[in-house]
């Protein structure tokens, strides 16, 4: 009886151990409310979670990527025409963040960073380019091996007087890279050489979308069959089929109440790993995550809406069992824990909520354990 005690107890402690993932946030640390990078132990059976280490002195690293082998972490730090990347290793087991090297970002507002085994690649908001790093031996960054300059606008001249670099990120298969421009209403998609020396980014398609929408974010489906945009300005999401790096336009919804007044600002946009659901956050008056079930032809229906709970949803994310959906509510400076309806997509309130100054950027990674020599 006591062996058998035993085993359940070292079998139920592996399992435990098996839904416990790293949470790493990104913040602004000019709010005088954070410290840097933070990562937490998260719990993905039960939502609890227990704050594991700071990284402090990143100056506002306000988008944070983890490289695919887990060991490296990079950080665009957005401050005006002084802004630069960092880069830091990362040690899953104990959490820590060790600085590595900075470098210019070659631009102005870095907004976005994205990486593969080779290069990193940030986007810079308010100069609207983009610049391309190789990455030495230890994670750290290469000087730039490529800057690409933006040139266009739009029709809203508040927002759109200039070319504004959103985001850049791989396709499912590797070869292409997008980038939303909210500044121009364009998408461009760039063939992606990832051994290239100068040349890694060339132009494949430019698309354009509606006039003065301000495409923000875009994330694939889980095949990799579609995409979905969101834009900024009026919280509509075009769907798209994609295959071979051509995007090819087959629906626009809208993420807002038919009788919405007031400021939209969308801000993030999730598909479910299952497949079936896509999420999408509204800042700005609305203050609002929106769900969204996914049709096997790749269109959209509208599911549910929940607060945020909070100001200024920024980035969310899925956790991997999919149980929970955190949302980083940035100006009120909470991390909204949010339970997920694996079969319905609906979320309601855990209650649980992570405090963080000003969070921005949220990844869950798995938790490596060092190997026994």
């Amino acid at each position: 009886m006591k062996r058998f005690t035993f085993l359940a107890a070292m079998l139920l402690g592996t399992q435990l151990h098996a839904q416990t993932y790293n949470l790493l946030i990104g913040t602004y640390t000019n709010s005088g409310k954070s410290e840097g990078i933070y990562v937490y132990n998260f719990n993905d059976l039960n939502g609890e979670f227990k704050a594991k280490s700071i990284a402090k002195g990143i100056e506002n690293p306000s988008f944070i990527n983890l490289s695919p082998d887990q060991k490296s972490l990079y950080a665009v730090n957005e401050s005006g025409a002084a802004s630069t990347v960092s880069a830091l290793s990362f040690d899953s087991a104990s959490g820590e963040l060790l600085f590595l090297n900075k470098k210019s970002s070659e631009g102005k507002d870095p907004c976005y960073v994205t990486s593969d085994a080779t290069n990193v690649i940030i986007a810079n908001y308010s100069s609207g380019s983009i610049a391309v790093y190789g990455k030495n031996l230890d994670g750290s960054l290469t000087n730039p091996k490529q800057v690409i300059q933006h040139t266009g606008k739009s029709i809203d001249p508040g927002r759109q007087a200039s070319a504004h670099a959103h985001m850049v990120q791989f396709t499912p298969d590797k070869k292409y890279l997008v980038c939303t421009d909210l500044g121009e209403d364009l998408i461009y998609i760039y063939n992606y050489n990832a051994s290239g020396k100068e040349n890694i980014l060339n132009v494949k398609t430019v698309l354009r979308s509606t006039p003065g929408t301000g495409p923000r974010h875009l994330t694939f489906s889980s095949d990799g069959k579609f995409a979905y945009l969101a834009h900024e300005f009026n919280g509509s999401i075009t769907a798209y089929s994609y295959k071979n790096g051509n995007l090819q336009k087959i629906q626009e919804i809208s993420s807002v109440e038919k009788d919405f007044k007031g400021r939209i600002d969308a801000a993030d946009i999730h598909v479910s790993a299952d497949g079936k659901f896509l999420y999408e956050s509204n800042r700005g008056d609305a203050n609002t995550i929106n769900v969204f079930t996914i049709l096997p032809t790749g269109r959209l229906a509208f599911a549910s809406r929940i607060s945020s709970l909070g100001k200024g949803p920024r980035n969310f994310a899925i956790a991997p069992s999919g149980r929970y959906l955190l949302v980083a509510n940035q100006n009120s400076d909470e991390i909204v824990i949010f339970k997920r309806d694996r079969i319905t997509g609906a979320l309601t309130d855990s209650e649980k909520r992570i405090s963080v100054g000003s969070p921005v950027s949220l990844i869950f990674a798995p938790i490596q354990q060092p190997k026994k020599k």
